[in-house]
């Protein structure tokens, strides 16, 4: 009997050590054929999956679900990275993809009715101030410290991660794990550029060469040269401005993602205005609590930077843009920019690298029979109102996010998931793939200095200390979801026409006071947002604040200064020095 009591005890003994050496077979298979190149050799990633084996082992069979947005970089974790995780966890992960808004509007969904409807999300940055204040998402550092110790990578190495500092709430605490990272950036065709005879012809019509726009004005000049003076280039017509118009939630996104600030609304200060945020939001320094967003409460949103800034999206669509452009969402402006007929784009996203380095067998005309890209990416040029110290424009950190209404066994298998598609051993190759950076160890690697030629300025940008005057939306945006839905609605009515530019802020100002208004209510009486909710500044003649030092800023009486330019090797060759 004894024998057999014995016996019954080594079975699971024996078939858990059998299981173990199966998943370190699968990790090794993993690391051999798919996770090339790393950062750690071959044996440390065999390390570093053999933690992931042993934390998982209380979940294996368990059956998660994760939602992001669709871009390369998740497609590769959807299609690939489950997989993986499967075969060397025994987690079960259903990555699903859908729109952004759909996004925004599950976590939204999940955070009001408390049930648990995916266990964990890639939700960008620009919610730190709603999460830090509604403290409904997991704070990762009391996490990692506490409940989540026994399941958080001892090599996760959080100071390796560039974007960390966005996902960190005013409290000093982590509440979201970046997974991706974009900047929006100037692309522009750099074979056109560098011809002679079209350096001559702007040269002397505009009196300044042709170059990477510092200015707006530049970027005006330039486009109006394309699409009025050059017209046609190798038998195609050609414009010389991209953007996109239609009346849709990411229309808000290309408002909110720094246009304001790239134009010189907000103040200085990073990553975001101090006291006024690219938003226009006014939060004093050393405070949580926002006070406004109307000019009349000394906010910027309706202030003449931000009108400046609307208005000339507007007359750029109009004027320099394809025919149709107008009517694009974000996802259809990407294909039209690959038919290789736009001279330049001001907001452009580097998500979009992965698609315009793929062949010209693929139907992408902007790279040559070899696939090397024709054109290149530089920095944004800034508006007349822009000072330095500014931040210059956005970057998207897409991040993992864990709300409290999760079961903690479903966080903590989800949160393996999290860290295992950032790790050492996954991040580079999967950097290779989206091209979205995240580790300064993965940027730095050799691999990415021997691609760096092929894409078009993207290493160079991410290796620059310029990176960090690329920032997304920050603390002074008390509720994102909220707030975010409010913007796409009145500039959709720019642009068909139903109201001005200067009609449009206004009316988004007063709303975004009205709901800011009700988030104060709600703070004051429930301590909804744990008292870092809005204050609201009585208000006052707008004459008042624009006559203060800082933003709102009075209207210039030029709006179009000198247009400035930089040639790209000298902007490059400065990086490559710093």
């Amino acid at each position: 009997m004894r024998k057999y009591l014995l016996g019954a005890v080594a079975l699971p003994a024996i078939l858990a050590v059998q299981s173990a050496h199966a998943d370190e077979a699968a990790a090794q298979k993993w690391i051999d054929e798919e996770f090339q190149p790393s950062v750690l050799s071959k044996e440390e990633q065999l390390e570093e999956m053999k933690w992931f084996i042993a934390a998982a082992e209380p979940f294996s069979g368990m059956e998660i679900n994760v939602l992001s947005e669709g871009i390369p970089t998740h497609s590769y974790e959807s299609e690939v990275l489950t997989k993986a995780f499967e075969e060397i966890t025994g987690i079960k992960v259903n990555h699903q993809i859908l729109g952004e808004g759909e996004v925004v509007q599950a976590v939204q969904t999940q955070m009001q009715t408390k049930r648990n409807l995916y266990d964990a999300y890639v939700n960008d940055s620009d919610l730190i101030g709603t999460h830090s204040r509604l403290q409904l998402a997991y704070n990762l550092s009391d996490w990692m410290a506490g409940a989540g110790a026994d399941v958080t990578n001892p090599g996760l190495d959080l100071e390796d991660f560039m974007g960390i500092q966005f996902t960190t709430g005013p409290d000093g605490d982590l509440y979201q794990l970046p997974d991706q990272q974009f900047a929006n950036l100037y692309w522009f065709r750099k074979d056109w550029f560098d011809r002679e005879d079209l350096q001559a012809a702007f040269k002397e019509k505009y009196g300044y060469d042709l170059g990477v726009p510092v200015n707006w004005s530049a970027y005006e000049d330039i486009a109006q040269f394309f699409s009025e003076d050059v017209k046609e280039i190798d038998g195609t017509t050609i414009y010389g401005h991209m953007d996109y118009g239609k009346r849709a939630p990411d229309l808000g996104w290309r408002m909110t993602d720094a246009w304001l600030s790239m134009a010189g609304a907000g103040d200085k200060g990073e990553p975001n205005g101090i006291p006024v945020d690219e938003w226009g939001i006014r939060m004093e320094a050393g405070t949580c609590n926002p006070v406004g967003a109307s000019v009349t409460r000394g906010g910027a949103t309706n202030g003449p930077a931000a009108v400046y800034a609307i208005r000339k999206w507007d007359e750029w669509l109009r004027n320099y843009a394809p025919p149709g452009a107008a009517s694009y969402d974000f996802y259809q402006s990407l294909p039209a920019l690959s038919q290789g007929n736009v001279a330049q784009q001001i907001f452009w996203y580097t998500a979009f690298t992965a698609d315009m380095v793929k062949p010209k067998s693929e139907g992408n005309n902007t790279v040559d029979d070899d696939g090397n890209p024709l054109w290149r990416m530089a920095p944004s040029p800034h508006g007349p109102y822009w000072e330095e110290g500014q931040k210059v424009g956005y970057q998207d950190v897409g991040s993992w996010t864990i709300l409290k209404s999760t079961p903690e066994d479903r966080a903590k298998a989800a949160w393996l998931y999290a860290q295992f598609v950032v790790s050492k051993t996954v991040d580079t190759k999967k950097s290779h793939v989206g091209l979205t950076f995240i580790r300064d160890s993965t940027v730095n690697h050799e691999s990415f200095s021997e691609r760096a030629p092929k894409l078009g300025g993207l290493v160079e940008f991410y290796r620059s200390p310029d990176r960090v005057a690329w920032s997304p939306t920050g603390i002074n945006v008390p509720d994102y979801p909220k707030l975010a839905q409010l913007w796409w609605q009145q500039i959709g009515d720019v642009n068909s026409g139903a109201f001005s530019p200067q009609e449009a802020m206004d009316r988004l100002a007063s709303e975004m006071d009205q709901v800011m208004a009700r988030m104060q209510a709600a703070d004051e009486q429930a301590n909804v947002y744990g008292g870092c909710g809005p204050r609201l500044n009585e208000e006052q003649d707008a004459e008042y604040w624009l006559s203060q030092p800082g933003a709102p800023k009075p209207k210039l009486e030029n709006e179009k200064p000198q247009g400035e330019t930089v040639n790209y090797d000298e902007l490059v060759a400065r990086w490559a020095a710093q």
